[in-house]
């Protein structure tokens, strides 16, 4: 997978590693700290998460526009990093801006926007230019895998370093995490909270502080939302050290990622002329992947509620605590540790012939690296209680997770099927990423039946929650979808875009991908007014759309795709 790849893929791939770690610990967190610190709904926090997502998304069509007519996808990329630091810098101290702080965030988020849109996009042009030389043209798909396998490093260790920040702080002020408190104070300082609920509300807030008693529980509640949002606040501040550490990356790797296109560059104009494509072919290509773009846009809105929906069911009906075994799941370390002893474990084991002294060695480093990860692990085990309390935004990093995991695995089945000669291509490939969309949401659906919907709880605090093991198992199967449909469109753009509108093709997916985000709002106007059930069916009914709809037009894309 990585064998013969260009050495720029590894910088431009670090360098996203590090802003999309900033990026996913901000995301993580994000809805949760709108209703947490200001009361926000399902709904309305949801209405403003999704026209974040759209703008970062859209922006790199205009993005793509700017760096293919004036800056150059190079100077666009540092200038979006330079632009988003600052975006998350009044994100996490709103005060630098004065005025009131809400007005402040509104205006981090479309800053932080406006240079994502910089570089998103031109970022990615920038490495399907590495595969326009004929010498790596061959390993564009696994490429991109190996690509999208960095961004999804950096997702992966960010729900721990906000869970790490918010225990941090929360401890400092005396304090630990419980979902419900932020609710319930909410509704009893607008006068919303029943008798009932808040004698149910003040035997949970003793369970922090012992004083309480009824007169101080709003100034207890008050105190506990200050801390918290302050926690958020102070997650959303790894995102600036993160770029800092992508732009020096970016900055004095370029020679890499920059060699190519200058060794091509003085037979451009030449290869252009002789390769040019007819204004006919130009048509078809950007039709085909206007269609393509369309096909996906019900994929990300389904997709796209794990920092929604999924984040909702997370905080309200799925355990807040797992026994010992459970909660290697949810330490991230002890998780890594088990999978690195099993992969060696693997290796170690597996039947090398002929049998040589290299390969017994390998064998030994193997069996050495297994043993160690297994005394990490079991050593981290031991110290896990029988009840594990965890955060919400923990379940963000099994999407990620599973990326690196499964994306070794994926390139190899599809090298496998190459070497037979029976690969999908990568519209086929999209059109089965759908179908197994609909199955991760047929899991949630069977999932929920029977809880109690949002619309019919009001002020009952316990209820029934479910097995996390539901949630994992989604988050796995979407995850298998993701690895069909995202690195394999982002290849086929990179392939299909014709020459003059590569950065504005790739812009084209973000626009896709952001009006699918606009879309995610759907799952929180549903919250509140649906069965749980249903709610899901209506993800699954999209993604079945959007696969027929794609082996609908599979001819015509296979044929600009030769």
């Amino acid at each position: 997978m990585f064998k013969g790849q260009p050495k720029g893929l590894f910088v431009t791939a670090l360098a996203n590693l590090g802003e999309r770690f900033g990026y996913y610990t901000m995301i993580a967190i994000f809805v949760l700290f709108l209703q947490a610190k200001y009361g926000y709904s399902e709904a309305a926090a949801g209405e403003i998460y999704a026209i974040f997502l759209m703008f970062v998304y859209f922006l790199p069509l205009v993005g793509g526009f700017v760096a293919d007519r004036w800056l150059g996808y190079r100077k666009s990329v540092t200038i979006g990093m330079v632009i988003m630091f600052i975006g998350y810098m009044f994100l996490a101290f709103p005060s630098m801006l004065g005025g009131k702080e809400i007005i402040a965030i509104y205006t981090a988020l479309g800053v932080i926007a406006i240079g994502t849109g910089l570089f998103k996009g031109n970022l990615q042009a920038l490495v399907g230019r590495l595969y326009d030389n004929p010498a790596y043209e061959s390993k564009r798909d696994s490429g991109f895998s190996v690509f999208y396998m960095f961004i999804n490093v950096g997702a992966m260790f960010a729900p721990t370093a906000a869970q790490g920040i918010v225990n941090y702080v929360m401890n400092k002020s005396n304090l630990f995490y419980d979902s419900r408190i932020p609710e319930l104070f909410h509704k009893l300082d607008a006068g919303a909270l029943s008798q009932s609920a808040q004698a149910e509300f003040l035997s949970i807030a003793q369970v922090q502080d012992t004083s309480v008693t009824m007169n101080t529980l709003h100034t207890f509640g008050s105190h506990y939302v200050g801390a918290l949002g302050g926690a958020y606040q102070l997650g959303f501040g790894v995102a600036c050290i993160s770029l800092v550490i992508s732009f020096l990356i970016f900055i004095l790797g370029r020679k890499l990622y920059m060699a190519p296109e200058k060794a091509k560059s003085a037979k451009q104009l030449q290869t252009d002329q002789e390769e040019a494509l007819s204004p006919k072919e130009t048509k078809d290509r950007v039709l085909a992947l206007m269609l393509v773009f369309a096909a996906v846009i019900f994929f990300w809105m389904a997709f796209h509620q794990n920092g929604l929906t999924l984040t909702y069911f997370a905080r309200d009906y799925t355990a807040t605590s797992v026994g010992q075994y459970t909660n290697i799941w949810f330490d991230l370390f002890t998780l890594i540790s088990v999978v690195i002893c099993g992969i060696c474990l693997f290796f170690g084991t597996k039947k090398y012939a002929p049998s040589t002294s290299h390969l017994i060695q390998k064998r030994i480093v193997y069996w050495l690296i297994a043993i160690v990860a297994g005394i990490i692990a079991w050593y981290r085990i031991r110290g896990f209680a029988e009840s594990n309390p965890f955060t919400p935004q923990m379940f963000q990093h099994f999407n990620p997770f599973f990326i690196v995991i499964l994306t070794p695995l994926s390139v190899g089945l599809f090298n496998k099927l190459a070497s037979k000669g029976k690969e999908p291509t990568a519209p086929r490939k999209i059109a089965y990423g759908m179908l197994i969309a609909c199955a991760a949401y047929l899991v949630m659906t069977i999932g929920s039946v029977g809880l109690l919907s949002p619309v019919d709880r009001g002020d009952i605090v316990d209820y029934t929650r479910v097995t996390p093991y539901w949630l994992i198992s989604t988050y796995f199967i979407l995850t298998v979808a993701e690895l069909f449909i995202s690195p394999m469109g982002i290849s086929f753009v990179s392939k299909v875009a014709p020459p003059k509108y590569k950065g504005l093709m790739q812009g084209g997916w973000f626009a896709a991908t952001a009006l699918g985000n606009f879309l995610i709002q759907v799952g929180s106007h549903f919250w509140s007014r649906v069965p749980l059930w249903s709610l899901w069916m209506i993800f699954v009914v999209c993604c079945l759309v959007s696969a027929v709809f794609m082996f609908t037009i599979m001819k015509r894309l296979e044929k600009v795709a030769k």
